[in-house]
């Protein structure tokens, strides 16, 4: 089942289930935070609940898309009660990827650079094998609800960056219930858009460079990620054609953690548990334009489509002015 959340002609906040090219509404709910909440109450699925309540009223995706009211597919009204995280160095990537990185990480650990050494780390030990946690991933912040785009808005670089590229990603969507119970909704494709020239100058500057806007959606998949996802990352010009084009993979098959691993490494801080909270948490790539050289440049789009999440996300690059404010004293 694949959700949606939108805005409807009257400006009404809606969440539908997406089939093929309509958009059944959600009889009683004006978002999906508030149906998982329901479905945590009854002590139901959110697929069976979902489906029980879709409705008559319909409306043509591809008509909401062109007048931009898609919504993200999971958020909170308070936009500081949703936390937006990932984890990197968890994919293998391609076939010839993997031979490449197995070569790069053989050999003393001793020998090998920071990054190397956590790769190798969750080749070794991020999928355990009697179930248990494993080796934690690197973890990073990206910000809170606010620097959720939803498809079809801009990405915005501030001026002072270097670089804004796209990173393909799997995210995982998430409701804390009573008791600081974390509750997977499902997941989203998703852009953790970076600034990959800030990172490559140290890596101590990651933090800095993941402190930018990204975007998931524009549907929400329901239950269990497939253990192979293969899907399409792109660069169009602002004409609209293709000038990068890549495809890239995902799910377990291609991961060195389980995405257990990975939700266990987030959701064992306490401060991650309080109930009535947002997670989105992103999973990592291995594919980037940045990494063939490929600079965007405002006024192109990102898209990233996988068959098995529906509609493709699309996101215009656009540079924005900061506004720094000196601080004062009082």
């Amino acid at each position: 089942m694949l959700l949606v959340q939108f805005l409807n002609d009257a400006g009404q906040r809606r969440v539908g289930v997406l089939q093929q090219d309509t958009l059944r509404e959600i009889d009683g709910f004006d978002s999906t935070l508030a149906l998982a909440q329901a479905a945590i109450a009854q002590q139901t699925g959110l697929e069976a609940l979902a489906a029980a309540a879709a409705g008559p009223t319909t409306h043509v995706y591809a008509d909401v898309a062109a007048a931009g009211r898609v919504l993200a597919p999971l958020d909170h009204p308070d936009a500081a009660h949703c936390y937006v995280t990932g984890t990197g160095l968890t994919h293998l990537g391609s076939a010839d990827t993997r031979d490449a990185m197995h070569k790069k990480i053989g050999g003393a650990m001793d020998a090998l650079s920071d990054s190397m050494k956590m790769f190798r780390m969750g080749v070794e030990g991020g999928k355990p094998a009697d179930g248990g946690p494993g080796v934690a991933p690197e973890w990073f912040y990206k910000g809170d609800g606010s620097s959720v785009r939803a498809s079809g808005q801009p990405l915005e670089m501030p001026e002072f960056s270097l670089d804004g590229g796209e990173e393909p990603e799997i995210a995982g969507l998430y409701v804390i219930g009573a008791g600081g119970q974390p509750y997977r909704l499902g997941f989203a494709i998703g852009n953790e858009f970076s600034d990959h020239v800030t990172e490559r100058q140290n890596y101590l500057y990651l933090a800095h460079s993941k402190l930018r806007a990204c975007s998931f959606g524009p549907a929400l998949l329901v239950g269990d990620l497939p253990a192979h996802v293969q899907g399409h990352s792109r660069v169009l010009d602002a004409a609209g054609k293709v000038r990068w084009e890549k495809a890239f993979v995902s799910g377990e098959q291609n991961m060195s953690h389980t995405i257990d691993n990975l939700e266990h490494h987030h959701f064992k801080y306490q401060l991650f548990k309080r109930p009535g909270d947002v997670h989105v948490h992103f999973f990592g790539t291995a594919t980037l334009s940045f990494a063939d050289g490929v600079k965007v440049l405002p006024g192109e789009t990102f898209e990233i489509e996988a068959d098995a999440f529906g509609p493709p996300l699309r996101n215009p690059l656009a540079i924005v002015e900061s506004k720094f404010v000196k601080v004062k004293a009082l």
